[in-house]
């Protein structure tokens, strides 16, 4: 059976060829699902591989925007809907220069997975632009997210396809987004998430992501009769994830010492408190500083650009826990290695992706605690979720009742993986664990609906 999901594999690599990222995560999932299909034969007749690797629409439109000067800019807006088996689509929307179709179909596969973990009914989708907002003036990023928005509008919808906010989109963005598709519609529904809590957004949504992996570690090192009170943290990036990573370990008495953004990291040997975390955070999102600024600010840190090299730094401190934060592919085969010798014990993938396959194969073979995006930081969309019900009723949750209900749907998250993983022969193998329910969740209701 391993033939076929091999089979699969070159067929999806044949049609998509130069899709690195996206050809990467099929590379991942698919392997774990041999023995499900080995035992499910109506999931080959029904072809739920081929079908969960070819996204159910892709859209792609021109966003064309008028700069500060006069100028016009034309960027390339995105749109693709992988997997509405279980719900409207649902996954945010990215601005960055990186941004094409491959990175976006890898994203919106991931999606499918990590939706279905949340037990909640949502599909996967996730959108985009090659547009950076970085270093442009709000009115620019208002008339562009005003041109992305008025291509957008046709193809979302609260019962559709609900973005939310990525790299690249905060508040600001979300903001200029939502008050064109309100301007255009004349409706006021929960189409986006991320939302400002005065206009209908969710307590908890901003720090859902960074929250909800410090959960998952959490139940991950219960396991093993331990917390992480008094240990030592390294957190990659510094936006909306990394931030209130460290703002939920420094609650539960960890102690973060790194930060990073494109131009290097920050290390801490102090640990970052409430202080420090407070200025960053005022650097980050209203200065849009950089990283750097905090070794000229807080004696004892120290910065460290980034410099090109088979493996990153950052990942070579000492520490008991590691919260990859950034962005894909940050720690190779020689980071993992390295985070390995150094002494720690657990891996939270807060980013999407954030470990090569060399990575992830070091931290499986090791034993140490690895919890996988998809499952690690499904809190950010899982609170989108309870925007979107929130929205339906017309109401607002209070802060407690939101984290309430998103620590519980970490526990269930750990719960269901491991379980699973444990059936399926490799207890602790979280990456199994994860990628197996995610896709039972899917089949199922794709066999059910019968509709190709």
């Amino acid at each position: 059976m391993r033939t076929y999901v091999d089979s699969v594999i070159a067929a999806v690599e044949d049609k998509n060829p130069g899709e690195t990222e996206f050809l990467q995560a099929v590379r991942e999932v698919y392997p774990c699902l041999a023995a499900v299909v080995d035992a499910r034969p109506e999931y080959r007749r029904a072809k739920i591989l081929e079908r969960m690797a070819e996204p159910e629409r892709v859209i792609i439109f021109r966003v064309p925007w008028v700069d500060d000067a006069g100028e016009v800019h034309i960027n390339r807006g995105f749109r693709v809907q992988m997997n509405s088996a279980i719900g409207p689509y649902k996954g945010g929307l990215r601005f960055h220069p990186t941004v094409y179709l491959g990175l976006l179909k890898f994203l919106a596969f991931e999606q499918v997975f990590k939706n279905a973990l949340t037990t909640l009914p949502i599909g996967g989708a996730k959108g985009g632009s090659d547009f950076d907002p970085k270093h442009r003036s709000a009115g620019e990023v208002r008339r562009f997210c005003q041109s992305f928005m008025t291509e957008l509008y046709r193809h979302i919808g609260q019962f559709t396809d609900v973005p939310a906010g990525d790299i690249g989109v905060g508040a600001r963005e979300i903001g200029c987004l939502f008050g064109q598709y309100k301007r255009i519609t004349n409706q006021f529904s929960g189409v986006l998430t991320g939302k400002g809590l005065e206009w209908g957004g969710s307590a908890i949504r901003p720090e859902a992501t960074g929250y909800g992996a410090v959960y998952f570690a959490q139940e991950m090192l219960a396991t093993r009769r331990d917390s992480l009170e008094g240990k030592t943290c390294l957190v990659s990036g510094s936006g909306n994830v990394a931030q209130f990573t460290v703002e939920k370990l420094i609650e539960v008495g960890a102690r973060p010492v790194t930060l990073s953004d494109s131009g290097g990291f920050i290390h801490d040997p102090d640990g970052i408190d409430r202080e420090k975390l407070d200025w960053v955070m005022e650097l980050k999102n209203v200065r849009r500083g950089r990283i750097r600024q905090y070794a000229e600010q807080f004696r004892g840190s120290r910065f460290v650009p980034a410099a090109p090299g088979d493996s990153n730094p950052l990942w070579s401190i000492p520490a008991d826990c590691a919260f990859p934060s950034a962005t894909q592919n940050e720690i190779n085969g020689k980071d993992a290695a390295n985070l390995i010798s150094s002494g720690v014990a657990v891996v939270t993938e807060g980013a999407n992706m954030p470990t090569t396959p060399e990575g992830a194969e070091l931290f499986i073979a090791s034993g140490i605690l690895y919890g996988p995006g998809k499952a690690a930081n499904a809190g950010g969309v899982a609170v989108s979720c309870l925007e979107m019900a929130q929205d339906s009723e017309h109401l607002q949750w209070s802060r407690e009742q939101v984290d309430e209900r998103l620590r519980s749907i970490m526990s269930s998250i750990h719960s269901k993986v491991s379980a699973v993983a444990a059936e399926y022969g490799q207890p602790g193998n979280y990456v199994l664990g994860a990628n197996i329910a995610g896709f039972l969740r899917v089949a199922t209701a794709m066999l059910a609906e019968d509709v190709l």
